[in-house]
Protein backbone atom coordinates (compact mmCIF):
# COMPACT_ATOMS: atom_id res chain seq x y z
CA UNK A 1 0.00 0.00 0.00
CA UNK A 2 1.13 3.38 -0.95
CA UNK A 3 1.92 6.00 2.14
CA UNK A 4 1.23 9.62 1.50
CA UNK A 5 3.79 12.04 3.40
CA UNK A 6 2.68 15.53 3.49
CA UNK A 7 6.09 16.97 3.05
CA UNK A 8 4.76 21.19 3.62
CA UNK A 9 3.90 20.64 7.10
CA UNK A 10 7.67 19.44 7.80
CA UNK A 11 10.65 21.17 8.53
CA UNK A 12 13.05 20.53 4.90
CA UNK A 13 15.29 18.45 7.33
CA UNK A 14 12.85 16.25 8.15
CA UNK A 15 11.74 14.98 4.96
CA UNK A 16 11.96 11.18 4.44
CA UNK A 17 13.89 9.17 1.28
CA UNK A 18 11.61 7.03 -0.73
CA UNK A 19 13.62 4.01 1.43
CA UNK A 20 11.49 5.61 4.34
CA UNK A 21 14.28 7.48 6.28
CA UNK A 22 14.98 10.95 7.02
CA UNK A 23 16.85 12.50 3.87
CA UNK A 24 20.56 12.14 3.84
CA UNK A 25 20.75 9.32 5.65
CA UNK A 26 21.73 6.17 4.61
CA UNK A 27 21.22 3.34 7.20
CA UNK A 28 20.41 3.58 11.43
CA UNK A 29 22.38 2.37 13.78
CA UNK A 30 20.78 -1.06 15.57
CA UNK A 31 21.23 -2.37 18.96
CA UNK A 32 24.40 -2.25 21.34
CA UNK A 33 24.53 -5.61 19.84
CA UNK A 34 25.70 -4.41 16.51
CA UNK A 35 22.54 -5.86 14.72
CA UNK A 36 18.64 -4.79 14.53
CA UNK A 37 16.25 -6.64 16.68
CA UNK A 38 13.27 -4.78 16.04
CA UNK A 39 10.27 -6.83 15.27
CA UNK A 40 7.84 -4.51 13.77
CA UNK A 41 7.53 -0.53 13.00
CA UNK A 42 3.98 0.72 12.12
CA UNK A 43 2.73 4.41 12.25
CA UNK A 44 -1.13 5.08 13.15
CA UNK A 45 -3.01 7.85 12.83
CA UNK A 46 -6.41 9.67 12.83
CA UNK A 47 -7.95 11.81 10.71
CA UNK A 48 -11.65 13.18 10.58
CA UNK A 49 -11.88 10.83 13.18
CA UNK A 50 -11.17 7.82 11.42
CA UNK A 51 -8.18 5.61 12.02
CA UNK A 52 -5.51 4.08 9.86
CA UNK A 53 -2.45 2.01 10.43
CA UNK A 54 0.23 0.94 8.10
CA UNK A 55 3.73 -0.90 8.65
CA UNK A 56 7.19 1.29 8.36
CA UNK A 57 10.50 -0.01 7.40
CA UNK A 58 12.42 -1.81 10.07
CA UNK A 59 15.43 0.31 10.44
CA UNK A 60 13.12 3.59 11.15
CA UNK A 61 12.55 1.96 14.50
CA UNK A 62 16.31 1.68 15.23
CA UNK A 63 16.68 5.09 15.76
CA UNK A 64 14.51 7.72 17.74
CA UNK A 65 15.26 10.91 15.87
CA UNK A 66 14.25 8.97 12.23
CA UNK A 67 10.76 7.61 13.67
CA UNK A 68 10.01 10.78 14.72
CA UNK A 69 11.04 12.71 11.57
CA UNK A 70 8.74 10.31 9.83
CA UNK A 71 5.71 10.45 12.27
CA UNK A 72 5.94 14.40 12.08
CA UNK A 73 5.29 14.15 7.79
CA UNK A 74 1.88 12.06 8.38
CA UNK A 75 -1.07 14.47 7.80
CA UNK A 76 -3.24 13.53 10.72
CA UNK A 77 -4.97 15.01 13.45
CA UNK A 78 -3.13 12.44 15.88
CA UNK A 79 -0.08 10.80 14.95
CA UNK A 80 1.78 7.53 16.87
CA UNK A 81 4.61 5.38 16.28
CA UNK A 82 5.30 1.98 18.04
CA UNK A 83 8.36 -0.20 18.02
CA UNK A 84 8.72 -3.26 19.25
CA UNK A 85 12.22 -4.84 19.73
CA UNK A 86 13.34 -8.29 20.61
CA UNK A 87 9.50 -9.27 21.68
CA UNK A 88 10.65 -7.53 24.83
CA UNK A 89 9.85 -3.72 24.89
CA UNK A 90 7.62 -1.26 23.16
CA UNK A 91 8.54 1.88 22.31
CA UNK A 92 5.36 4.22 21.50
CA UNK A 93 5.79 8.00 20.64
CA UNK A 94 3.04 10.58 20.02
CA UNK A 95 3.27 13.21 17.56
CA UNK A 96 1.17 16.96 18.71
CA UNK A 97 -0.49 19.18 16.57
CA UNK A 98 2.03 21.63 17.22
CA UNK A 99 4.88 19.53 16.74
CA UNK A 100 5.45 18.22 20.45
CA UNK A 101 6.53 14.53 20.85
CA UNK A 102 5.58 12.43 23.80
CA UNK A 103 7.18 9.43 24.70
CA UNK A 104 7.01 6.22 26.42
CA UNK A 105 9.22 3.04 27.04
CA UNK A 106 8.10 0.41 28.67
CA UNK A 107 10.97 -0.97 30.30
CA UNK A 108 13.19 1.48 31.78
CA UNK A 109 16.35 -1.27 31.70
CA UNK A 110 15.91 -1.80 28.13
CA UNK A 111 18.53 1.30 28.01
CA UNK A 112 21.05 -0.72 28.53
CA UNK A 113 20.70 -3.10 25.97
CA UNK A 114 19.13 -1.42 23.00
CA UNK A 115 19.80 1.93 21.48
CA UNK A 116 16.03 3.11 20.80
CA UNK A 117 15.64 2.93 24.46
CA UNK A 118 18.92 4.57 25.94
CA UNK A 119 17.34 7.56 23.04
CA UNK A 120 14.24 7.66 24.63
CA UNK A 121 15.95 8.15 27.94
CA UNK A 122 17.70 10.60 26.95
CA UNK A 123 14.76 12.85 25.40
CA UNK A 124 13.42 12.25 28.61
CA UNK A 125 16.27 13.86 30.47
CA UNK A 126 15.70 10.35 32.53
CA UNK A 127 19.11 8.95 34.02
CA UNK A 128 20.23 5.42 32.33
CA UNK A 129 18.96 2.53 35.26
CA UNK A 130 21.20 1.24 37.52
CA UNK A 131 21.90 -2.65 37.26
CA UNK A 132 19.79 -3.15 40.28
CA UNK A 133 16.47 -1.37 39.18
CA UNK A 134 13.31 -2.93 38.22
CA UNK A 135 11.42 -3.14 35.09
CA UNK A 136 9.24 -0.47 34.64
CA UNK A 137 7.55 1.88 32.23
CA UNK A 138 8.56 5.18 31.46
CA UNK A 139 7.87 8.58 29.91
CA UNK A 140 4.52 9.49 29.26
CA UNK A 141 1.93 7.32 31.21
CA UNK A 142 -1.31 9.69 29.95
CA UNK A 143 -0.74 9.74 26.04
CA UNK A 144 -3.74 8.22 25.55
CA UNK A 145 -6.26 9.39 28.27
CA UNK A 146 -7.70 11.62 25.66
CA UNK A 147 -8.86 8.51 23.88
CA UNK A 148 -10.08 6.66 27.09
CA UNK A 149 -7.22 5.07 28.17
CA UNK A 150 -5.74 6.53 31.49
CA UNK A 151 -2.01 6.50 33.13
CA UNK A 152 -3.06 4.25 35.42
CA UNK A 153 -4.44 1.38 32.72
CA UNK A 154 -1.79 2.14 30.90
CA UNK A 155 0.86 1.36 33.83
CA UNK A 156 -1.15 -2.19 34.24
CA UNK A 157 -1.07 -3.13 30.79
CA UNK A 158 2.69 -2.73 30.62
CA UNK A 159 3.60 -4.22 34.06
CA UNK A 160 2.76 -7.40 33.28
CA UNK A 161 5.61 -8.81 32.04
CA UNK A 162 3.86 -12.09 30.68
CA UNK A 163 2.73 -9.69 27.86
CA UNK A 164 4.54 -9.36 24.51
CA UNK A 165 5.20 -5.62 22.91
CA UNK A 166 2.65 -6.38 20.11
CA UNK A 167 -0.06 -8.05 23.25
CA UNK A 168 0.35 -4.53 24.98
CA UNK A 169 0.07 -2.73 21.78
CA UNK A 170 -3.24 -4.61 20.35
CA UNK A 171 -4.67 -3.93 24.09
CA UNK A 172 -4.03 -0.24 23.64
CA UNK A 173 -5.52 -0.30 19.82
CA UNK A 174 -8.65 -2.50 21.02
CA UNK A 175 -9.07 0.51 23.23
CA UNK A 176 -8.54 2.64 21.07
CA UNK A 177 -10.37 1.65 18.00
CA UNK A 178 -7.67 0.32 15.45
CA UNK A 179 -7.34 -3.06 16.32
CA UNK A 180 -7.49 -4.58 13.22
CA UNK A 181 -6.13 -1.50 11.19
CA UNK A 182 -3.06 -2.42 13.61
CA UNK A 183 -2.72 -6.38 12.99
CA UNK A 184 -2.37 -5.52 9.58
CA UNK A 185 0.39 -3.08 10.08
CA UNK A 186 1.86 -5.65 11.97
CA UNK A 187 1.42 -8.34 9.66
CA UNK A 188 2.59 -6.33 7.11
CA UNK A 189 5.82 -5.35 8.66
CA UNK A 190 6.69 -9.00 9.82
CA UNK A 191 6.61 -9.96 6.32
Amino acid sequence: MARRLCHDAVRSDDRVSSRGLPQGVSQMPGGTSGGTATDFVVVVSRSEGRWSASALPSRVGDDLDALVAVLRQEPSDVTLGFVSVAEEILVAARIGVHGGTRLLLSDVTAATEWDIAEQVLEQLDLPEPEDDDESQPVGDLGMFADFGVDAREVTLLLDDLDLSPEAMLADIAGRLGFREDLARAVSAAME
